[in-house]
């Protein structure tokens, strides 16, 4: 029976390491969607990446996704563009085949024995709707368990799945999740929002927030009414009523919206994956589960304008994570004056669990 790894030995108590957080890379020991499902048709393959390793996926029209070094050992071409058959992907240039081990299976002009070393091959798994990869040392796959994906399985919610390309370090994006603070810039969408912070939980490689809002000013957006299943005024009676609870369990985000012994009215999960070698991109995959209301129909029919709602929140979150990063590159480095425990808690945790700049993976 495979042994599963603890968040405590892959992120060890230990002080952080001095330096810029943006700096920071990824930890590659864990299980990171590099696509969705629908993107990779049967009998095809596409190149993806993380944090600067070209990845060609592989779906043959029978038999499970398998994932390859996107470089062909003979002229380092792009095996995301070659021909998938059978359980093999034959390279665009001169034909040379690889198989799911990585191991160069035929050139067309050689002899049998006489072929040369394959490609590297990555763990990967296919899981509600997501293509993972495991880019780190592919022995630690298998102890190393998928994430639980929010509510996606679950009938009793419906499920967006959502994601950008983001300009930014994913230490930006956990951030701002996590400090609520900033509803100040979704004034337009939400109204005049009074969050109250109610304290926070940790552990090895996890560090959790929880908060309650109060609305101010403004009236309720249709894109909230849809999340609650009720339209909801600025009276005392709505005022700090439900919980949300964010978590950072790395690398993952979690946020949940719930009342007190009742099952969330939202759940969501989603992760930063990193795209540039240096870090400095990010592609979000995001899986975003509303409870169906008793009314059967009433959520599928409003869909649109939730999908709509949370667009406008998304992209102002977007486009201020963007400025962060465009302020640390024209000053060279992280200049934040962070005041917000939970943040700095943050903060550490995601160097903790990282690798600093210069270390090998």
């Amino acid at each position: 029976m495979n042994q599963i790894l603890s968040t405590d030995s892959i992120c060890p108590p230990r002080l952080p390491p001095e330096g810029d957080l943006r700096r920071i890379r990824s930890n590659p020991d864990f299980w990171y969607p590099v696509a969705w499902s629908r993107e990779l048709k049967p009998g095809k393959t596409i190149g993806v990446r993380y944090a600067g390793q070209p990845i060609a996926l592989v779906r043959p029209k029978e038999g499970d996704v398998f994932a390859l070094e996107d470089r062909c050992a003979h002229r380092q071409v792009p095996l995301s563009k070659g021909q998938v058959t059978g359980q093999s992907v034959q390279c665009c240039y001169h034909g040379w085949a690889y198989g799911r081990s990585g191991r160069c299976i035929d050139v067309p002009y050689l002899g049998k024995g006489k072929l040369p070393n394959g490609v590297r091959t990555y763990p990967c798994r296919e899981q509600d709707g997501l293509i993972f990869v495991f880019p780190g040392d592919a022995a630690k796959a298998e102890t190393v368990p998928l994430p639980r994906l929010s509510q996606v399985a679950n009938p009793a919610y419906k499920t967006r799945r959502f994601g950008r390309h983001v300009k930014c370090h994913y230490s930006f994006m956990h951030e701002n999740l996590m400090d609520m603070n900033h509803q100040f810039m979704h004034m337009k969408q939400m109204g005049q929002m009074k969050p109250r912070f109610l304290g926070q939980d940790s552990g090895p490689g996890m560090i959790e927030a929880r908060y309650t809002f109060a609305r101010t000013g403004g009236k309720q957006p249709l894109g909230e009414a849809l999340v609650f299943g009720q339209r909801r005024d600025n009276s005392a009676k709505y005022a700090h009523r439900d919980v949300m609870t964010i978590r950072t369990e790395y690398p993952y985000q979690t946020l949940k919206i719930q009342s007190e012994g009742e099952d969330p009215v939202m759940d969501l999960w989603i992760v930063y994956v990193p795209q540039d070698a240096e870090e400095l991109t990010n592609r979000v995959f995001g899986l975003l589960s509303i409870k169906r209301p008793k009314i059967p129909g009433l959520l599928d029919a409003a869909w649109p304008f939730l999908v709509a709602f949370t667009e406008r929140i998304f992209g102002e979150d977007r486009e201020i994570v963007e400025l962060e990063q465009a302020a640390w590159n024209e000053l060279g480095g992280d200049h934040n004056q962070e005041v917000f425990p939970v943040i700095q808690n943050l903060r550490a945790l995601l160097a903790r669990c990282g690798i600093p700049a210069g270390a090998g993976s």
